[in-house]
């Protein structure tokens, strides 16, 4: 059962970190990449209204609030990197304690969830971007304030398949050590940033 709580229609925006705001002006027509290294200023998305809230993501979410746990965000979609990061992630949010998933597209989709609440009031966030495009990473920078995320990119942990790019052309077996390699470094990391200790498991 759903609440019948909603939304307007809404803006995103998301940040650019390399965007050279003095230099560009905001065009609204589409404009063509030639370059690998092109840029774009900050931008924004029009994401249409939601009515209600997922059950299980609102009981999890306040859950996740009474624990005061850090989310943890990672890439997501079909190529190699992001099941990497995501894979990485999973290991990472179960091994430290004082961590826990969260689901990106409610806590920035539906701004009315407690998964976004939980997400607003953390202390922290960390998120584990697939690639130097750190696309999710951009959007949580909108979302929190920028000194709250603590931001990695998973890829200059292992440094392979920059070749490839659909997760199945890479063996399971090799996703899996792949993505446990980036864990345990990243868990080092966060050991330093957060002053945790990973759990036993």
């Amino acid at each position: 059962m759903t609440t019948n709580v909603g939304t307007a229609d809404r803006v995103i925006r998301i940040l650019y970190p390399f965007a050279r705001l003095s230099r560009l002006k905001r065009n609204t027509q589409p404009a063509e990449i030639t370059m690998s290294n092109a840029y774009t200023p900050d931008f924004s998305l029009e994401v249409q209204g939601i009515k209600g809230t997922c059950p299980v993501g609102e009981r999890y979410a306040k859950e996740q609030m009474a624990k005061k746990t850090v989310p943890v965000f990672s890439c997501e979609g079909p190529c190699i990197r992001g099941e990497i990061a995501r894979l990485a992630a999973n290991l990472v949010a179960k091994e430290v304690p004082g961590l826990a998933r969260t689901c990106h597209a409610e806590a920035f989709l539906v701004p009315h969830s407690s998964m976004a609440a939980w997400v607003k009031s953390a202390e922290k966030s960390v998120m584990i971007d697939g690639c130097f495009l750190k696309c999710h990473g951009r959007v949580l920078k909108k979302f929190v304030p920028e000194e709250k995320v603590i931001h990695i990119d998973a890829m200059p942990f292992y440094k392979k398949y920059t070749d490839v790019f659909l997760i199945d052309d890479v063996p399971e077996e090799d996703r899996k050590a792949t993505a446990r390699l980036v864990a345990d470094r990243i868990i080092a990391k966060l050991k330093q940033e957060l002053s945790l200790e990973p759990q036993t498991v």
